[in-house]
């Protein structure tokens, strides 16, 4: 069916993005990519690689397990199955778009293991430059696609709904003017949360801005109140952190105190190789009572580190420190969220005519806490779903609708209250978490929405409280969200949330009376 330029738009240039488009080739896309495609997404920075079971000892199935095991109770295991199956295509999809991914002898693929994974199956690229060599090579086929249109400088503030469908989506320019864009399938692919925290390994771009639109337009958002706080992010003082992959420590590295004490096997059997939610708490605990946190990796990569791990290793010879002479210090940093807008396994959402791909949805896949290299893969497996789905369903193509766009929005950020706000989010709803603390960050969060000024700044205090709600009314410890409260995880509890932004706002309401 032919449509014309917009009646398809992709919102966001990412790996979920950018793959759905070239999939949907040569059907037109227009893609929404104010920043451009590459470094503003958290894709680009991504240091591990994609899981997928392409060794001989290893199975789809295994892979699933692992899903599930990591994903403490709530991963959908249908889901998970279904995407360990497709792994291995959409590693060699990637493969013929030119992805260099590493490879051993005899030219086979030669995957590293990560936390949590029972075998090696993280196929990676230079060893930590997975992400960066994928988003080069997509944003290259991308220029070369006539179907796919590139838009830069034009920022999505909201989706556009009538009778009950989503038909297009309202953007702004640099100088805040305001168009509406018809749709007849909206894709979102915006990214995740990561700016919500004080300290993060995200780009300035992922503020959590798809999970509030979505919710404002009336789809209903699933398991936000977890949050993956990477354990390993270099304690430098930037922001965003430096990230220190974790197959540093597939490959043998350890974490030790200022003492040179391996502390963590204190707390788990695997040590280091725990699931991540279990090695950001013990190292968060160790800073917290002083004792430091550092990755040491003399002993196990040594004088090969600026070979094997080039990004790591520029990054701590920029900050001023030699990993090949001395530990990394370290710490918890807001990595990726699990939550999101939920999705089926086609990528649609509760709102007819809205797709979502990549971190912004919650497919289940994840659960409570995602197994290591599950989202470089998630993002493909359900952008091609999501092309294949719009290319069977042939949506209509947009009708002419009056939309009056609201005037103009000339107001920037405002730094100080986005400040605030990010502290408030890791002081209260980080990776230790209990009643007082969200009760705070609630009424915090009411009284910010009450001083935003701007639509950007708007959806974040959005979003922060849909996630802050959310950890509030989960009375458990469950995978990343810890509850120092009720440290326990409940069997009546092991269940997804399910949320809309009307029982959002009724929760909400109980504390915005207090104030």
């Amino acid at each position: 069916m032919k449509r014309d330029e917009s009646s398809i738009i992709v919102i966001g240039g990412g790996l979920a993005g950018l793959f759905c488009a070239l999939k949907l080739a040569p059907t037109p896309v227009t893609v929404l990519a104010p920043h451009g495609v590459g470094p503003a997404s958290s894709s680009f920075w991504a240091q591990g690689g994609i899981a997928a079971a392409v060794e001989e000892t290893d199975t789809p199935e295994v892979h699933a397990e692992d899903t599930i095991r990591a994903g403490a109770g709530l991963v959908d295991e249908n889901m998970a199955l279904g995407m360990a199956r497709e792994a291995r295509a959409r590693v060699e999809d990637l493969l013929a778009f030119g992805v260099p991914f590493d490879r051993g002898e005899m030219g086979l693929l030669a995957p590293s293991r990560e936390a949590a994974h029972t075998h090696r199956r993280v196929v990676r690229v230079q060893g930590d430059g997975a992400g960066r060599a994928i988003m080069e090579t997509l944003a290259a086929a991308a220029a070369r696609t006539e179907s796919i249109r590139i838009v830069e400088g034009r920022v999505a503030r909201r989706i556009v709904t009538q009778g009950g469908r989503a038909i297009g989506v309202m953007t702004r320019d640099e100088k805040g003017e305001a168009s509406f864009l018809p749709a007849a399938a909206l894709v979102l692919a915006t990214g995740g949360i990561g700016r919500l925290y004080r300290v993060t390994t995200n780009p300035p771009e992922s503020c959590g801005e798809g999970v509030a639109m979505a919710a404002e337009a009336g789809a209903r958002i699933a398991d936000v109140e977890f949050v993956q706080f990477h354990p390993t992010a270099i304690d430098v003082g930037e922001d965003p952190a430096p990230l220190a992959t974790e197959a540093l420590r597939g490959e043998g590295a350890i974490i030790v105190d200022r003492d040179g004490r391996r502390f963590l096997l204190d707390i788990d059997p695997l040590g280091e190789l725990a699931p991540r939610d279990i090695v950001a708490r013990g190292i968060f605990a160790s800073i917290a009572r002083g004792d430091g946190a550092f990755l040491d990796t003399r002993e196990a990569v040594g004088s090969a580190f600026p070979e094997r791990f080039p990004n790591v290793f520029s990054r701590c010879m920029a900050a001023g420190l030699d990993p090949r002479a001395a530990p990394i210090p370290i710490a918890p940093a807001a990595h990726y969220h699990m939550g999101g807008v939920w999705t089926d396994a086609r990528g649609r959402t509760t709102l007819p005519g809205l797709w979502a791909a990549g971190e912004v949805a919650s497919t289940g896949v994840h659960g409570a806490n995602r197994l290591a290299s599950n989202s470089l893969l998630e993002a493909v497996v359900f952008g091609a779903r999501i092309a294949e789905d719009i290319a069977l369903s042939s949506p209509p193509a947009p009708e002419a609708v009056d939309v009056r766009c609201p005037p103009r929005d000339a107001a920037k950020p405002q730094a100080e209250l986005i400040e605030e706000l990010r502290t408030t989010m890791s002081r209260d709803v980080g990776v230790i978490r209990d009643e007082s603390g969200l009760a705070r960050a609630i009424r915090t969060i009411l009284r910010l929405k009450k001083e935003a000024a701007d639509e950007g700044t708007a959806a974040m205090l959005t979003t922060s409280l849909c996630i802050a709600c959310a950890a509030y009314s989960r009375r458990e410890s469950r995978g990343a969200h810890f509850r120092a409260d009720f440290p326990k995880s409940e069997p009546a509890q092991a269940k997804r949330s399910l949320f809309d932004l009307d029982s959002i706002l009724r929760r909400a309401a109980i504390f915005q009376e207090d104030t």
